[in-house]
């Protein structure tokens, strides 16, 4: 016998939780360990966008712009 289950999304809340305090912590923590696998010359930024909030990794020096331009080690960070 198969249940049939709906669920129906309550989308003010969802949209708060994804634009809370909470969530933003989650992202800025993500985006740190992240800055932190790449070295030096790495920074992070947050904010809350229309919808939800964003996190950043960014090349903050020349060096470590030119090494992501030559090694893709934003990216490589990712997906570790």
């Amino acid at each position: 016998m198969a249940n049939n289950v709906k669920i129906k999304l309550n989308r003010t809340g969802v949209k708060a939780l994804l634009r809370s305090e909470e969530m933003r912590a989650i992202c800025e923590k993500h985006a740190s360990d992240i800055a932190r696998r790449c070295g030096e010359g790495y920074e992070t930024n947050t904010f809350v966008g229309r919808n939800r909030v964003n996190a950043q990794v960014m090349a903050s020096t020349y060096e470590a712009k030119r090494d992501n331009a030559e090694n893709n080690t934003i990216l490589k960070a990712v997906k570790r």
